[in-house]
């Protein structure tokens, strides 16, 4: 019994971790935004609420300067005010928005922010006894293999995480007669809009799918539904 304690420690520590950081997080998000409200955005969003059958679909604006869109753990969706500026500025249309709210939903529809608590603690657990069993016999560079083979599995389950959503966003962009063309070809500006012009880490690495990837994958999935 001994010899699991420290994997026994090391999850209950990562529960812990893992409810502490989804409540700070909730708390930064509440403390500095507000339900986004835009004339222009409200047709697509309406568009989106009727396919999914409710009277509407709030999106809440986060006031950060980063161009990024997040599913809170209370299953809230967030837009930055960096994306959002984007939007202001023509330089994304009022679909490819709403094809990022919609991937956004499917973040939230699946239960991702709900299960990456359990991936979490899992993670830590692997990675305390992958440093155990390393250290024995690789002393000195043993707990940085333990932590790079942790940090492999993590960025698998994150971009797992990611074609789910982008294939939910693909259903319900099609349900709602957006189509998946802002979807695709809001992924293609992306590395310009946020700065991220190639990748220097190795897609398994990357938490994200490569663009060329997740497009491929929009696009079979659009034509099997079709």
């Amino acid at each position: 019994m001994l010899r699991f304690t420290p994997l026994l420690l090391a999850l209950l520590w990562g529960l812990a971790m893992y409810r502490f950081s989804a409540w700070r997080t909730v708390r930064e998000l509440e403390a500095r935004s507000t339900e986004l409200v835009d004339p222009k955005l409200a047709p697509v969003f309406s568009r989106l609420a009727r396919a999914l059958d409710l009277p509407r679909v709030k999106v809440f604006l986060y006031e950060i300067d980063p161009v990024n869109g997040l599913a809170a753990p209370d299953g809230k969706v967030y837009i930055t005010r960096g994306f959002y500026e984007k939007f202001r500025t023509g330089q994304i249309t009022d679909e490819e928005m709403a094809s990022v709210i919609a991937h956004e939903l499917g973040h939230v529809a699946l239960g991702h922010s709900k299960r990456r608590m359990i991936d979490f603690s899992g993670q830590n657990a692997l990675r305390t006894a992958l440093v155990m069993i390393f250290s024995r016999f690789i002393p000195v560079i043993g707990a940085y293999i333990a932590n790079w083979l942790t940090q492999m599995l993590a960025a698998k389950l994150s971009r797992s995480d990611e074609y789910e959503a982008d294939a939910y966003a693909t259903a319900l962009l099609i349900k709602a007669g957006i189509g998946t063309g802002p979807q695709k070809s809001l992924f293609e500006k992306l590395p310009h809009l946020t700065g991220a012009h190639g990748a220097s880490m190795p897609a398994w690495l990357l938490s994200h799918p490569k663009t060329e990837e997740r497009i491929k994958a929009i696009e079979a999935n659009e034509a099997k539904w079709s």
